[in-house]
């Protein structure tokens, strides 16, 4: 059977894919293909054709077949956009920055044999899925509207579609596309895919159970990795951190070396107070990638271990780490915009979250992040519209409740800044180990609140209303948008 899939693939199945999930899918064959031995790359191509992701083994044995056909057979459009895709999924997974420029030139290569515009709907999806991994969410969707006018009822073009309306924040756009996908599509991929996006809304029953069905049904064992890393992450949301370390070890048993279960199995560890563990793994998750984000990770758990000079090496790295991958294109302003506003300058992180919102990235990160900086730069004025926008998308997300309360504490609304730090510890004491400190310290700084019944609360409630700041003006924030 492996021989078979990957003789389909030789002559022309593209991989189109969506990179925040690791997906790869299988297009149509070109007539008189090879029948090259199989191996990991026909492995690569039979998750291709479930959906499913594939290791970097099977992925850079899938890139090797291709370069090798195409050394023979330059004008074969889908051979390019197949080439092209693989080394975008390989950069956006494995952090291979490397491999975004050929990424881009291998699927010039498939439009100069083939126009957009002619029906190559494999470029178009290649070029949504490598400008989703460079975090140019506007472009993805571009590339993804266009191919849906090619393709209306192929799944994978609707997945494209899927992840950059994430990136952009437009998520009433997620729901109705989310429903076009699963009607087409309802394998383990997709059911995937849905538990992801509920936990984001702050679904999380929705989510467990999705995502448990998602890995029963999971095959390959990378698809089986990524399911148990989903459940392991709602098990971190959960405040469990035991039970999550158990599902990433599986996730690990099955993939050794997964960074993605590395780094967050790293995270559960520290909850635990494992933190030697939790440094080897996330040592583990950085060899040979450069990705800020977990640099970051560690950073900051060093700095709440009170190991500063191990934190001032971690943090560099997290700056080297996004040169990196800014070299290879990749926009890296929300990581930085969140580096400076914590440990850099607020006045910085506001200019370059500020360039990104009005660029269009409206995402509930985006606005967590914005608004966290401008309270770190004195303007909790300004701040609060955003921190309730990044709630009202996702109400249950730790980190969000905890950055709202801090900017209503700023304003004096205490009630709402009780109610809402006490929510972030009560959904993940462990949420952060720099933060989860620091709200419980807000928390005793509050007090109890007053006494004198619902009455007496309301009434400071109400007056909390009238001096409150709503932010006028703020970039098209809708106001009192998730005041709760």
């Amino acid at each position: 059977m492996g021989t078979e899939l990957l003789k389909n693939a030789a002559v022309g199945t593209l991989v189109a894919a969506t990179l925040a999930g690791g997906v790869i899918a299988l297009l149509p064959r070109a007539p008189e293909p090879p029948r090259p031995a199989p191996g990991p790359a026909a492995r690569a191509v039979a998750a291709a054709a479930a959906g499913a992701p594939a290791t970097a083994a099977e992925l850079t044995a899938l890139i090797g077949e291709r370069e090798r056909w195409l050394r023979s057979r330059p004008e074969d459009e889908e051979s390019w956009a197949v080439l092209g895709t693989a080394y975008a999924q390989r950069a956006a997974a494995f952090a291979d920055w490397a491999a975004l420029p050929r990424a881009e030139s291998a699927l010039q290569r498939s439009l100069k044999a083939l126009p957009a515009a002619e029906g190559n709907t494999e470029a178009l999806l290649g070029l949504s899925a490598l400008a989703h991994a460079r975090q140019d969410h506007m472009s993805a969707r571009a590339f993804a509207e266009q191919a849906l006018k090619q393709r209306p009822r192929r799944w994978t073009v609707h997945r494209a579609l899927l992840d950059a309306y994430r990136g952009i924040g437009d998520y009433k756009s997620v729901g109705t596309t989310l429903e076009k996908l699963t009607a087409l599509y309802s394998g383990p991929q997709s059911r995937a895919l849905a538990a992801r996006i509920y936990r984001e809304r702050g679904w999380r029953e929705d989510a467990a159970a999705t995502a448990y069905d998602a890995a029963a049904a999971a095959e390959g064992p990378m698809e089986r990795a990524a399911a148990l890393v989903l459940l392991g992450d709602l098990a971190w949301d959960r405040g469990e951190p035991a039970e999550a370390a158990g599902s990433y070890d599986a996730a690990l048993k099955l993939v050794p070396g997964h960074p993605g279960a590395l780094a967050a199995r790293a995270r559960a560890l520290a909850a635990l107070d494992r933190t030697d563990e939790a440094f080897r793994d996330y040592q583990a998750a950085q060899r040979g990638r450069a990705v800020p984000e977990y640099a970051l990770e560690e950073a900051e758990l060093y700095e709440s271990l009170g190991a500063n000079e191990e934190a001032e090496a971690a943090y560099e790295r997290v700056l080297a780490s996004a040169a990196q991958a800014a070299a290879g294109g990749v926009n890296q302003e929300l990581l930085l915009g969140r580096y400076e506003a914590d440990h850099g300058d607020p006045q910085e992180a506001v200019r370059r979250l500020t360039e990104e919102w009005e660029r269009g990235r409206h995402s509930m990160a985006a606005a967590d992040a914005l608004g966290w900086a401008l309270l770190r730069a004195g303007r909790a004025k300004e701040a609060l519209p955003y921190a309730r926008r990044a709630m009202k998308e996702s109400p249950r997300d730790p980190l969000f409740s905890y950055h709202r309360g801090e900017i209503e504490r700023a304003l004096g609304r205490y009630g709402a800044a009780r109610r809402n730090i006490g929510q972030a510890l009560r959904v993940n004491p462990h949420f952060s180990p720099l933060l989860a400190p620091r709200a419980r310290a807000a928390m005793a700084a509050l007090g109890d609140p007053p006494t004198g019944g619902p009455g007496r609360t309301a009434g400071t409630v109400i007056r909390e209303g009238r001096s409150g700041t709503a932010g006028s003006g703020s970039m098209g924030v809708r106001q009192g948008a998730g005041s709760g």
